[in-house]
């Protein structure tokens, strides 16, 4: 799948996904780069921005409800040790 960055939103060090189903004429998307699953869908752009930004904060408060530290993006680094 080709991810430009135009299909990519950014909230609070979080990205969201952007789709859009032709058959249901919505759009939807989820919480990219983390190991739990967080979507969210709306039926034009503006209210599914809101929507990420809404599950984003609901993500992050459902975590510290559940005493749980919420996944955090990838940073896009690999550190590799070596022996001498």
């Amino acid at each position: 799948m080709d991810m430009r960055k135009t299909d990519l939103m950014e909230y609070k060090n979080y990205y969201g996904s952007v789709h859009f189903n032709t058959e249901e004429k919505i759009f939807y998307g989820k919480i990219e780069f983390i190991r739990d699953l967080v979507n969210y869908e709306a039926y034009n752009a503006e209210e599914l921005i809101n929507a990420f930004y809404e599950a984003v904060d609901s993500y992050m408060e459902d975590r510290k409800i559940l005493n749980k530290k919420p996944d955090v993006p990838f940073k896009g680094s690999f550190n590799f040790r070596v022996t001498r």
